[in-house]
């Protein structure tokens, strides 16, 4: 029954290329500088030579010089002995040379080859010639069980082909076969990785009736995709109901935390002392990681402190949290104790842990000192990777130092690492930097040139940004109609560098005829869009077309800024209108320093003195500290107005007044 469903599953996917040739040759050669066998042998024996060779072309050099003999027939456990050790050294098709050879033979396949088999082909990602070889267990004499079963589910799960189990499941009950807690447990993570988790929680149901109970697998899949679905509180109930597991907690602590619900861990963590659990490592990492993300790091620290008082020991990730903890706070000093506490702790770091020191030292801008690290990290053994690789080109690349950036990029080169889109993008970025334009083009075109690495939205707005920055506005615009010609998406970032660059190089037309098209094509905008085309159109004193964008920003659902509201004022103050630029500061949400200069100055030149200090003491209560232009423009105000003395007796005042 088994066979003829999944058959059509199987002719409906990709036939394999492999074919199951064996090197003869070289095994010919191997049988000859066997000597010949004369002794009769045991099937213990012939097992155990097999199993304990460590050299798989004599171990196989050696069952066919037997099968050759007339001392010994070979038995269906000295082929799986055989099988499994080819399966060991993925020498796959000679594995199937040998399948083969057991069908001529009428020797059966036993439930343990099969399974070797269908480990050996999900390992190498041939997870079609399992199902394949799986579907020959009748004509091999092989009977099929729950744990064959098992395998399969479990390769079929490790290569995403999620609509394959469900048949292979159906066909399974159709044979009587019933599944156990394994077949369980693949399913319902099937399930849980569909988001189908309504049908993981029938089958947590139905699971008991089948002499099947749930074990701490089968629940920690189904609380932790709930919570990976957003839906807590459905996990919080499910708990109460179920027998206390630490990983079920651990797993609602991992979603609480990572929905920033800090107080309802915490609870959690409580919970688990009360029905009588101890919190594990994986537990304490978890809080710890999530108030190192937070940025209190005192509480972290001090939940440390209780684990190492209960006696348990921190692993990588615990290491790496805090380690990442201190460095986003700028705690340099703090997160290289915490390094030389691991690796006093006899904790090997690993290459994310390496990672994220270099990161932390590049970020804080001292990426002189992460060189050494990559230099230990390979000292240790360990490879860098592309990632590491990528961090220290962006660290060179922020600090302005485009041959310290080069020089890793031809020691990633020198170790065989593969750059990929990151990589190529920061190096762009630090020749941007170095203002070596062409050769970040350059750069570019050596992408294009790569089969999986084309240039992305980000590597083109690294390279536009640069040449805007430059006045180089129209190379820019070239490089958008080549973007265009690659079917490269335009980002609303690619639209804000360029609609920012053109305005400041007094390109108005071909800005407006920019976002013009942004309007007709639908495309996304952004704050900075509208704020960008706000100051290019109050510059040019199309105030009210300013306030008609602003209106539209509103209706489009932006929050308007300082940046948006600041050049209508500036307009409004430059044509005297100071009433309205007075109505337009009102109607701002967060007023800043900015805005109240330039409205005070707008005052101070129509001569509104006393209005100007009125805004004054009104940003001071508003606990907006006024800087050094604005009062300057009140001062130099005054003293035109009524000299020297006058602007002593107004700084005399004001200090009074602001006590």
């Amino acid at each position: 029954m088994w066979s003829t469903k999944c058959h059509s599953l199987f002719l409906n996917s990709p036939k394999p290329n492999h074919s199951p040739l064996i090197n003869l040759k070289l095994m010919a050669h191997t049988i000859q500088s066997i000597p010949p066998i004369s002794t009769p042998v045991t099937q213990l024996q012939v097992i155990n030579m097999i199993r304990h060779d460590p050299n798989t072309s004599r171990s196989l050099a050696y069952f066919m010089s037997l099968a050759s003999s007339t001392i010994f027939n070979h038995t269906p456990l000295t082929y799986q002995a055989m099988i499994k050790t080819l399966c060991r050294s993925l020498q796959l098709d000679t594995a199937q040379y040998l399948l083969q050879q057991m069908k001529l033979e009428k020797i059966s396949c036993t439930e343990d080859t099969m399974i070797s088999l269908i480990q050996a082909y999900s390992q190498t990602g041939s997870v079609m010639r399992a199902l394949k070889t799986f579907y020959r267990a009748n004509e091999l004499g092989c009977s099929i069980t729950v744990r064959v079963y098992n395998h399969l589910f479990d390769s079929l799960l490790k290569d995403n082909r999620f609509s394959m189990i469900a048949p292979l499941y159906s066909d399974m009950k159709k044979d009587g076969i019933e599944p156990n807690v394994y077949t369980y447990n693949i399913l319902i993570k099937a399930l849980c990785r569909n988001n189908r988790v309504e049908a993981a929680l029938k089958l947590l149901e139905e699971m008991p009736r089948k002499g099947a109970l749930p074990d701490e697998v089968s629940l920690t899949t189904v609380v932790s995709s709930l919570c990976g679905m957003g839906r807590i509180s459905e996990a919080k109930n499910m708990l109460v109901k179920l027998p206390p597991q630490v990983s079920c907690y651990n797993a609602l602590i991992h979603g609480l935390c990572g929905s920033f619900r800090l107080k309802e861990a915490f609870e959690m963590f409580d919970k688990i002392s009360e029905r009588g659990l101890l919190p594990n490592v994986i537990t304490y990492t978890t809080i710890i990681g999530a108030f190192c993300n937070a940025g209190d790091l005192a509480i972290a620290c001090a939940i440390l402190g209780q684990m190492l008082v209960r006696g348990l020991c921190p692993n990588i990730h615990t290491y790496v949290s805090l380690l990442k903890g201190f460095l986003e706070k700028g705690r340099v000093d703090d997160a290289l104790h915490v390094w030389d506490w691991m690796i006093l702790e006899r904790c090997t770091p690993n290459v994310i842990a390496y990672n994220v020191l270099i990161q932390g030292l590049c970020s804080n801008g001292i990426v002189q000192k992460a060189v050494p690290v990559l230099k230990c990290m390979e000292r240790e053994g360990i490879c860098p990777n592309v990632r590491t690789y990528s961090i220290l080109i962006n660290g060179f690349s922020k600090v302005g130092d485009v041959h310290g950036a080069m020089n890793v990029w031809h020691m990633m080169d020198r170790d065989g690492c593969k750059p990929n889109v990151v990589s190529y993008t920061c190096m762009v970025d630090a020749y941007c930097k170095s203002k070596m334009f062409d050769d970040a083009y350059d750069m570019i075109m050596t992408m294009k040139m790569e089969q999986n690495c084309q240039p992305s939205t980000a590597t083109y707005n690294t390279l536009i940004k640069g040449l805007c920055e430059n006045g180089q506005v129209g190379r820019a615009m070239r490089l958008l109609a080549e973007m265009r010609r690659s079917g490269c998406v335009l980002s609303t970032r690619t639209y804000n560098i360029l609609l920012d660059g053109l305005f400041n190089e007094g390109e108005h037309r071909e800005a407006f005829k920019l976002f013009n098209e942004m309007l007709d094509s639908n495309s996304e905008m952004d704050t900075v869009t509208f704020n960008t085309v706000v100051h290019g159109l109050c510059v040019l004193g199309f105030v009210q077309r300013a306030l008609a964008l602003l209106g539209k920003m509103i209706v489009n659902g932006l929050r308007p800024n300082s940046l948006t509201f600041n050049p209508i004022i500036h307009s409004y103050c430059k044509d005297n209108n100071v009433r309205r630029a007075a109505h337009i500061l009102g109607a701002m949400g967060a007023r800043d320093v900015t805005a109240y200069t330039m409205l005070i100055s707008g005052l101070c030149g129509v001569n509104r003195l006393d209005c100007a200090t009125v805004y004054l003491l009104k940003m001071w209560h508003e606990g907006i500290i006024p800087n050094y232009a604005t009062w300057s423009t009140l001062v130099r105000a005054v003293f035109v107005k009524f000299g020297r003395l006058g602007s002593v007796q107004l700084v005399l005042d004001l200090l009074d007044e602001f006590g």
